[in-house]
């Protein structure tokens, strides 16, 4: 009996699978929705979204706005001490999500969440900031302990790097992760907002 390749045993495992004829659809027009947003944030001075958006057809536009909205909100992070300027890309999603809203009340309150959303920001880099050196300011003394210790055993000075240390970069996780789930979960929240008023059901 010859032995079946890979390939013949995975046709024969698919051949009753049925394919949705709806279901590829919303996920062909979805991907498109991601498509235009990726473009539009790529040159947003250049690229007309409202319009690329509307010319799709209109059955079409409700998975599309599922794509785009998740393309948008998934740059809606907690910024890193390295970002300068988030505020920029951050009016640029404003823009694409006002687009995505329902004429009216859904875009006035985009511009709100994203009014709160600067604020925010710019109080957790502060936050950041402020944990990171009391954190740093609390475990000198322990690390100053180490630097000495070490510098006995090899008899000359020793600089340890705090978050080469194990137990600092324990210590460090913990109390910076206790703050950032904070704000994250705020973060979370306003996303839940921006879905509701742009009328896309957001994924769990």
């Amino acid at each position: 009996m010859p032995i079946k390749s890979a390939l013949e045993i995975a046709l024969e495992r698919t051949k009753d699978l049925k394919v949705d004829p709806k279901a590829l659809a919303a996920a062909e027009a979805k991907q498109e929705g991601k498509r235009i947003a990726g473009e539009f944030l790529s040159k947003p001075e250049d690229f007309d979204f409202p319009a690329k958006f509307n010319a799709l057809a209109k059955e079409k536009r409700e998975a599309a706005k599922e794509g785009a909205f998740e393309v948008f909100t998934a740059r809606i992070q907690l910024p890193t001490m390295a970002d300068v300027n988030p505020e920029q890309e951050f009016a640029t999603i404003e823009r694409g999500l006002k687009s995505l809203a329902a004429a009216g009340s859904g875009e006035k309150h985009i511009g709100e969440i994203f009014k709160q959303l600067g604020g925010f920001l710019k109080q957790y880099l502060e936050d950041a900031k402020k944990v990171d050196e009391a954190i740093r300011k609390q475990y000198a003394p322990r690390l100053k302990a180490k630097e000495q210790e070490m510098a006995a055993r090899m008899g000359r000075a020793v600089r340890i790097d705090p978050m080469s240390d194990p137990e600092f970069a324990a210590f460090y996780k913990q109390n910076v992760g206790q703050m950032k789930a904070q704000y994250q979960a705020a973060l979370d929240q306003a996303k839940e907002d921006l879905s509701s008023f742009c009328g896309v059901k957001e994924k769990a």
